[in-house]
């Protein structure tokens, strides 16, 4: 084991920055906070646009460390991960610290930050295996350029959308050994009405019905994956800019033509969600009747 331990990070801080930025997640970022406070690393599940980047760069701003983002796909290898030497100056060079160009595990771990992978199940299994030895050593071994040693407040979160297991690998129980996971599930109604009303400034009648819209996507029949808060937010602000194409008004004692709001709906939505096996009718069907029930909902509401 490594001498390069871990070290507290100013929980009170971080929760009180998430506080101020992350709308209904007060228990997650003290959860979260803690655990990286405590010098563990974070396995974040759950599905997108549930505000898993926002929170995380709120506790690190609160912490006072950087926040180094890393995008998980099938193409981060190891050599993407932990950096590479300048193949032009090694022509001259040769093999040297000088020419070594760090990638983003490297710059975390010399920068004491947090190292934030998204979609960490979609990341191939030899680059899973760099991660698990630095989360056993707190230091890796780079060829031809030496050792990397984690500075104290070196943490690693690693976040997975649980929906969708296309082109997702198993994350190994080694992992799962080393880390602390954390479930953040959708918001509820009212927290995601002031997340999009604070996005989009939107109408209130309009807001209501985005995301009342969202979220039967979630549950609904014809649907295999449903929409995250994102989808309300562009169906707000392109129906609001279809209004003002179209010489409409859209306020709270003016609604939005109801033919501009399932426009807004079908542009926003139907590449936000999946059809579920054996749906016979094509997406934008499904989608439009789900914009119509959701006001028909408020509507008797």
């Amino acid at each position: 084991m490594s001498t390069t331990t871990a070290r507290r990070l100013d929980v009170t801080g971080m929760v009180r920055v998430a506080r101020e930025r992350v709308v209904a997640r007060i228990r997650e970022a003290e959860v979260v906070a803690a655990a990286l406070s405590a010098g563990r690393n974070v396995l974040l599940e759950g599905p997108p646009g549930t505000g898993k980047t926002t929170l995380l760069r709120s506790l690190a701003d609160g912490a006072g460390v950087p926040l180094v983002l890393v995008e998980g796909n099938a193409e981060l290898t190891p050599t993407r991960l932990v950096g590479h030497h300048d193949a032009s100056r090694v022509l001259t060079e040769d093999y040297r610290a000088e020419n070594f160009v760090p990638g983003p595990l490297t710059r975390a771990m010399t920068d004491g930050a947090i190292l934030y992978v998204e979609e960490f199940n979609r990341v191939p299994e030899e680059t899973m295996n760099v991660l698990l030895g630095v989360l056993s050593e707190r230091e890796m071994h780079v060829p031809r350029f030496g050792r990397v040693s984690a500075r104290p407040t070196f943490r690693l979160v690693a976040a997975m959308n649980p929906f969708d297991a296309v082109g997702t690998a198993r994350v190994t129980p080694a992992l799962y050994d080393r880390s602390c996971r954390v479930a953040m599930g959708y918001q509820d109604e009212e927290a995601e009405l002031s997340v999009v009303a604070t996005a989009t400034g939107g109408p209130e009648a309009l807001v209501a019905q985005a995301v009342r819209t969202v979220r039967i996507t979630r549950d609904h029949p014809e649907l295999r994956i449903g929409s995250s808060v994102r989808g309300a937010i562009d169906t707000v602000l392109i129906a609001l800019e279809l209004a003002t194409v179209r010489g409409q008004t859209a306020t709270s004692d003016d609604p939005i033509d109801e033919s501009t709001g399932v426009d807004a709906a079908l542009a926003a939505l139907t590449g936000k969600v999946t059809l579920a096996d054996g749906t016979a009718r094509p997406v934008e069907d499904v989608v439009a009747d789900i914009w119509h029930r959701a006001g028909e909902e408020l509507g008797k509401a």
